[in-house]
């Protein structure tokens, strides 16, 4: 027993001694292994590092830009559903009602609350609109659309969704504007020429044209002031008109309205201000949503399929740079076998050797990368925040959020050093004699 202990107690430094050996031989070579890579850098033709580099950023763009243009695509889209439609915070009727009940407490609860900076109350109603009725023929077909009527407040709502600025042809409405509407342009002919039995548009409509609004048996001719250009369908496809004369139409006598919209002041929390707006009951009487929970179904769902497209994309352009890197390195490793073959020959450590690869690896993945992100976020982001793309449904942006961005640095240069050190690995382990004389 003694004697084990005895044996035990002296491999103990002896393990120690041997693992900071270990420890020290590999620092070493790490350092080595640095300093033929400046060399090897330092001395590589300018050309050939610059296309090196290049490519590592074109890599670098493909893993951002083409995820970030899909995703924003969407992003646009649920942009412009916030800002010109259900603002920060969208109150609206259950979905067992037509209208909010006892809208005026709820009005008088927004009214106290400090974080809300205004709010526009809404009626809406679907109803059939008709044009051209009066030069219609017994035999003719009615030229009818489908529209929701949404009475507002012309100055209430252009300060909470700016919908003035919407209008590309007439003008805006006033408070005193009787029997004058908006129309939303996906409503007329001109501007959505589709022909389908379940979705008609109205012909020959323009501002100042006569149109006749029908809900159940009462007709009321209105006069188009306005029409309105957004890519928001709840705007395209409304048709506008001041809350009284709504109010009137509709019967509502009691002031209970469809919709209020809530813009809060700079930096409010929208999650806290639906906490206040529940904790006071009102989820008893109408649905209580951030802009983020009114947001169309159909948009979450694609922004998740963008994603996926997105990444899939970018994971070829990741598998290219890394053949790209691996093919780079190979050759050079080949074309300096005999220098290599010469270093292991006066004792460098084919470990070492291994490392300088890595290490001009790192090199390109690292400098791509960095001018990427330049490029990235002091170019390409504010030239698409300033001139975003047109799409028909959307204008898109390009999103890029930093932390996702840097998660595909490290992937980029994770690749290229994998990329690197195997086709070095293949080189090194060849017979130091073979690698001097050339022999394969």
């Amino acid at each position: 027993m003694g004697s084990d202990y005895f044996a035990s107690a002296l491999l103990t430094p002896i393990s120690r001694l041997f693992i900071f050996y270990q420890m020290l031989f590999s620092i070493t070579d790490i350092k080595i292994g640095y300093f033929l890579a400046t060399r090897q850098i330092k001395k590589a033709s300018f050309w050939t590092t610059g296309l090196i580099v290049f490519v590592m950023v074109l890599t670098f763009l493909n893993l951002v830009v083409v995820s970030g243009i899909l995703v924003g695509l969407i992003e646009g889209s649920i942009a412009a559903h916030h800002n010109q439609y259900t603002s920060d915070i969208m109150i609206s009727s259950l979905d067992t009602k037509d209208y909010i009940e006892n809208s005026a407490s709820i009005v008088s609860i927004l009214k106290t609350l400090p974080e809300i900076e205004q709010f526009s109350a809404r009626f809406a109603k679907g109803v059939q609109l008709e044009a051209n009725y009066q030069t219609k023929r017994e035999t003719d077909k009615p030229n009818v659309a489908s529209a929701q009527m949404i009475g507002i407040n012309p100055q209430a709502e252009n300060q909470i969704t700016g919908l003035a600025s919407h209008v590309v042809d007439g003008e805006y409405l006033t408070p005193y504007d009787y029997d004058k509407v908006l129309i939303g342009q996906f409503l007329l002919d001109q501007y959505l020429p589709v022909e389908s039995p379940g979705f008609t548009t109205l012909k020959n409509v323009g501002v100042g044209t006569k149109i006749r609004i029908k809900l159940g048996d009462i007709n009321r001719e209105v006069t188009v002031k306005g029409i309105l250009k957004s890519k928001v369908d709840s705007v395209s496809m409304g048709m506008y008109m001041i809350d009284s004369q709504v109010r009137e139409l509709i019967g509502r006598q009691d002031n209970n309205v469809s919709q209020i919209a809530i813009k809060l002041k700079e930096g409010q929390d929208p999650l806290q201000v639906k906490s206040q707006l529940l904790l006071r009951g009102m989820d008893k009487l109408a649905k209580v949503q951030t802009y983020v929970d009114a947001q169309p179904k159909f948009l979450k769902d694609i922004i998740t399929t963008f994603a996926i497209l997105g990444n899939a994309l970018s994971s070829i352009g990741l598998v290219v740079a890394s053949i790209t890197i691996f093919i780079v390195i190979f050759i050079n490793a080949l074309t300096r076998r005999k220098f290599i073959g010469i270093l292991k020959g006066i004792g460098i450590n084919g470990r070492a050797i291994e490392y300088s690869y890595i290490f001009q690896s790192m090199f390109y993945a690292l400098l791509g990368s960095g001018i990427g992100l330049f490029v990235v976020y002091f170019g390409l982001v504010p030239l698409f925040a300033a001139h975003p793309i047109d799409f028909p449904f959307s204008d898109g942006i390009l999103v890029a959020p930093l932390v996702e961005t840097l998660i595909r640095v490290g992937l980029l240069v994770l690749a290229t050093l994998i990329a690197g050190y195997i086709p070095a690995r293949m080189i090194v382990r060849k017979n130091t004699l073979d690698s001097i004389l050339g022999r394969n």
